[in-house]
């Protein structure tokens, strides 16, 4: 992933906003036989946009109405996607029952903010739309199912399959605001993997910072899918979630480079928040009493993977050694910021998937 921190980036609109959009068009003509185009909702932070509807479609006994997503300069998969709200009025006193149309998903399992069966509509959607449509007509009945063309095929691009969300895509936002490399929808994933882990029960996960790294240690320890947390660059926000919300075991899996960040107290291994220095491999090669010459070279090496390779085929005994010390170094800091609770283990992994260095239980 690549942050871009240009506070001019254009905002966008998250799925929940569009379907809330949609559905109040679509209430709109039930309730009065017309649709309001630009259709404008109110936000939780009291922002109202304005969306452009591209589908209308009324027969009297239901309404359909559709939004395209605008995630603004978001690299967001579900960017362009038409978002379908159909609505058909209920018995009075029914109040609004949610559906899911062909692309949005179904919860399948457990530790979701959503029972298992639900339509994966997150609750912060939920009450926009109930929000929305209570303000064309108090106290709404009406059943809301919501759509995305094509939606099956964008969740392949995402974790919902991990998350035990089937059949399609979800509909989320919390705000309604798409932020640009914000990150806040990969963190969000975080901590519902953890969610889910936590709710089957495993007593055994691993947060990984790549996807070889992650295929590596899912060998290693025969895990299930669900026990795979694709932590990305955040590893504070795996960390931080862990100490609130426990598991027994945690394996965190990377690469030399992004474990030797943590090791030195980095939360945020991108390469735009942090940097490994040679000194800081150098310091560790002091304390394993290596040749001042080999301390030299990796002090001077431009990069981590540098300093590795340079002692690979130099000094090949030293490899291991500060790829163990490595390990036991980025350890010791997520203990610290789990602060008890959780046993932790640090596996790095090579390009090929070899075990380069290993600490813990």
């Amino acid at each position: 992933m690549t942050a871009n921190p240009d506070t001019r980036l254009r905002r966008g609109w998250t799925t929940g906003a569009c379907a809330t959009a949609a559905a109040r068009a679509a209430y709109a003509a039930l309730v009065t036989g017309g649709f309001p185009d630009p259709v404008t909702i109110r936000l939780p932070g009291g922002e109202t946009p304005s969306f452009p509807l591209a589908l209308k479609e009324w027969n009297g006994d239901c309404a359909r109405a559709g939004v395209v997503k605008d995630a603004g300069d978001d690299p967001d998969v579900t960017n362009g996607a038409l978002v379908i709200a159909e609505l058909r009025a209920a018995s009075a006193g029914a109040g609004l029952r949610f559906f899911a149309g062909p692309g949005v998903g179904t919860v399948s399992l457990p530790g979701l903010p959503l029972p298992v069966g639900e339509p994966a509509i997150n609750p912060g959607p939920r009450a926009m739309i109930a929000a929305a449509l209570a303000a064309v007509r108090a106290s709404p009945d009406a059943e809301v199912t919501l759509s995305i063309p094509g939606g099956e095929a964008l969740a392949a691009q995402t974790m919902n399959g991990r998350l035990g969300i089937r059949g399609g895509l979800s509909i989320l936002g919390t705000s309604g605001i798409v932020i640009p490399y914000s990150c806040a929808a990969w963190i969000a994933s975080i901590h519902r993997g953890v969610d889910v882990a936590r709710a089957l029960g495993l007593g055994h996960i691993a947060g990984a910072t790549g996807r070889g790294s992650e295929a590596a240690v899912q060998r290693l320890f025969s895990l299930p899918e669900t026990a795979l947390i694709d932590m990305g660059d955040f590893a504070g926000g795996l960390l931080k979630y862990l100490r609130r919300h426990p598991v027994p075991r945690l394996t965190i899996a990377g690469g030399f480079g992004k474990m030797a960040k943590l090791a030195e107290g980095h939360l945020d291994l991108h390469s735009s928040q942090s940097r490994i220095e040679g000194a800081a491999l150098a310091r560790r090669l002091e304390r394993l009493a290596a040749p001042a010459a080999a301390i030299e070279a990796v002090r001077a090496s431009a990069s981590a993977g540098q300093a590795l390779a340079l002692l690979a085929e130099s000094w090949p005994a030293l490899a291991p050694a500060l790829a163990e010390s490595v390990a036991a170094g980025a350890r010791e800091v997520a203990l610290a910021t789990l602060a008890g609770g959780v046993g932790v283990d640090v596996a790095i992994f090579g390009r090929q998937g070899e075990l380069l260095g290993h600490a813990g239980a």
